[in-house]
């Protein structure tokens, strides 16, 4: 009884948490999404038999049914249940977050699976013996055909619940592989990119001053073809910059993120990023302290979340700042208000001694969920998507605000600016596809990028694929200074023509590459792919895998192969 009990609690959970989503059409749909839940309940019913304690097993009775009931809202949230990493990154800074989606509603769907779980044992037994052993011969028929029925229908991790989310996320599902190649070589794309060799050594001598956008993505943005313009500072700097169209982060969240613009490095799959702390590293604010530059970093943020103190530590900056250091007018679980992160910065500039090269960065938390800015915007959207867009237009004041600062101090013309976002936000244009870690479609990792020279008006749009891995090189080479052979990155003004990998491994795990006009994307644990022409559908809408199945096949080989190594890289150099 405790058993089938479990088995229709988790169903119902299921239910619940995907009321609303689209589900695929199929006869194979029912046993595809419920398969999972039925074989928790048989192994449960096994493990009870076998250890005849009643009250243990009611314990763990208890202990599921209230993670599935906490994990209904985060499944209508983000579209998958808990998972390990989500648990890692429920941290402090998230208080906003969380206490934003403590909705009527939200509250409403736990208390309800708590009452199924709490009812369901009395009330199963008064069922007649034979619906109970017709609905556990139909549970066991979906276990049975569940395997094959997931082959058939795509479910995008939706199938999954609470204890098959955790178990499958507490350990690797990358096997960590020691492998050289030239990853980001296109099997099948040939040519040259744009030649940009001509600005090598462009901004030699010049001051860098850095700046990553949080949970900013180009499709947004009027400099990248949006309707509206949250970022009017953004789009005027643009007109004398280089404009990067096709740029993507290699991870949807902003800490291994770091590692991949300032170290010029990959991030490993199912690796905590306080793991990729390492000395073998390059990072960008050693490299330019060797070459006579003063060092900051200034976040309005928290370092103390999800090993970002231990990433900014390996940095060498000479100055690290976050919003206890930077103190402000208004403050939230994720930090202090960007006008004063903007003022400390600029400070720091002020004491500098004079004619002293500095290399600084300001990491803003505006665009954060959940999307809250201390002003009222110009965005009066339905939703959601006002608010972001309104909390990206105060975080572009403060940049505008950085800018001029930096033109009142005549450093303008000194200083090479370069600024993109540390990846993207998904607002539902895919099922289940919220916020920004969980999918690698282009609203969660195509981000701008946006390089203005100093002294010079030089406006171009660069069609090429580029990565944040690319950042830490392009900076040098401006500089004319040498890159590292370190780093995994290459300088986007050499006209090589390369790919840009990327991997999510929040929830379901995806692996994904962008080819000239292909994108490649391969959820880890089925091994299915989905293959896109951006250049005929920049929304992702029609799978065209089936059309192509060579190109796929290189492609996921491809994927795989750069995965295991680099896992085995990062994990060789702890």
């Amino acid at each position: 009884m405790r058993a089938l009990a479990l088995g229709v609690t988790l169903i119902a959970a299921k239910i619940v948490g995907l009321a609303g989503q689209t589900l695929p059409a199929s006869w194979w749909t029912v046993p595809a999404f419920v398969w999972q839940d039925v074989a928790v309940a048989a192994v449960f019913w096994a493990v009870d038999r076998t250890l005849g304690r009643p009250r243990l097993m009611w314990v763990a009775y208890a202990v599921i049914v209230a993670a599935a009931a906490v994990s209904v809202p985060i499944t209508r949230v983000l579209g998958s249940p808990l998972t390990v990493p989500m648990l890692r990154a429920a941290g402090g800074p998230l208080a906003d977050s969380i206490a934003h989606e403590l909705t009527a509603v939200n509250i409403a769907t736990i208390a309800a699976v708590l009452a199924t779980g709490a009812l369901l044992p009395a009330l199963l037994s008064r069922v007649p013996r034979r619906l109970r052993r017709a609905a556990i011969a139909g549970g066991l028929a979906c276990a049975i055909a569940g395997p094959v029925a997931a082959t058939q229908v795509d479910t995008r991790g939706r199938g999954r619940n609470v204890v098959t989310a955790l178990t499958a996320t507490i350990r690797p599902r990358i096997d960590a592989l020691a492998a050289d190649h030239d990853w980001r070589r296109s099997p099948f794309e040939s040519g040259r990119g744009e030649d940009l060799s001509a600005l090598r050594g462009a901004a030699a001598g010049s001051n860098v001053v850095v700046v990553v956008l949080e949970s900013t993505a180009a499709r947004y943005l009027r400099v990248y073809g949006a309707a509206d313009d949250p970022t009017p500072n953004l789009t005027t700097l643009a007109e004398r910059a280089l404009v990067f169209d096709q740029a993507y982060a290699t991870y949807p969240e902003s800490i291994k993120g770091m590692v991949a613009a300032f170290e010029s490095r990959y991030p490993a799959f199912d690796v905590p990023a306080e793991a990729h702390v390492s000395t073998a590293a390059a990072p960008l604010a050693r490299l330019l302290g060797a070459a006579g530059y003063r060092t900051a970093l200034f976040h309005s943020g928290r370092f103390a979340y999800l090993g970002m103190d231990a990433i900014v530590g390996a940095e060498g900056f000479d100055t690290a700042e976050d919003a206890g250091a930077i103190g402000g007018n208004v403050h939230s679980s994720f930090g202090v208000d960007e006008p004063s992160a903007v003022r400390r910065m600029l400070a720091w500039i002020d004491g500098l001694p004079p004619g002293q090269r500095f290399f600084s960065t300001y990491m803003p938390v505006a665009g954060h969920h959940p999307y809250v800015a201390p002003e009222a915007g110009p965005f009066h959207d339905a939703g959601e998507l006002g608010a972001y867009k309104n909390a990206l237009r105060y975080g572009d004041e403060s940049l505008g605000g950085l800018v001029s600062g930096l033109a009142a101090r005549h450093l303008l013309d000194h200083t090479l600016l370069v600024i993109f976002g540390d990846h993207g936000e998904a607002f539902g244009q895919h099922d289940g596809n919220f916020g920004h870690t969980l999918f690698v479609y282009d609203e969660n990792v195509r981000v701008p990028l946006i390089v203005a020279l100093p002294r010079a008006a030089e406006a171009r749009r660069v069609q090429r694929v580029a990565s944040a891995v690319d950042i830490a090189p392009t900076v040098l080479d401006l500089l004319g200074l040498p890159s590292s052979p370190r780093h995994e990155g290459v300088s986007l003004l050499a006209p090589d023509r390369q790919m840009a990998l990327f991997f999510s491994d929040y929830a379901v795990g995806w692996l994904g590459l962008r080819d000239g006009c292909w994108k490649d994307v391969v959820e880890v644990e089925s091994g299915r792919s989905q293959l896109f022409d951006l250049c005929t559908d920049p929304d992702e809408s029609r799978d065209r895998a089936p059309e192509f199945p060579d190109r796929v096949g290189a492609y996921r080989e491809r994927l795989q192969a750069w995965s295991g190594a680099t896992r085995a890289e990062i994990l060789r150099s702890k």
